[in-house]
């Protein structure tokens, strides 16, 4: 249950901070640097899915000791 809420709150931490940044730089008239700030946060938090499903992965195999 503890690996599931810090995955949920590492992806609103970098959601809300990736929003804030886009917003501010669309009102500073720097439309082309909040996409790429909006990319670069879907990125991580695609890295932060991934190795939670990899940590998944590796306890099911040893929970069910497969090789």
């Amino acid at each position: 249950m503890g690996l599931g809420l810090e995955m949920v709150l590492k992806v609103a931490g970098v959601g809300l901070v990736v929003a804030i940044m886009a917003i501010m730089l669309e009102q500073a008239g720097k439309k082309e640097q909040a996409t790429l700030v909006t990319l670069a946060g879907v990125v991580a938090v695609l890295y932060i899915v991934i190795d939670g499903i990899a940590q998944v992965f590796t306890l099911v195999k040893s929970v069910f000791q497969l090789y």
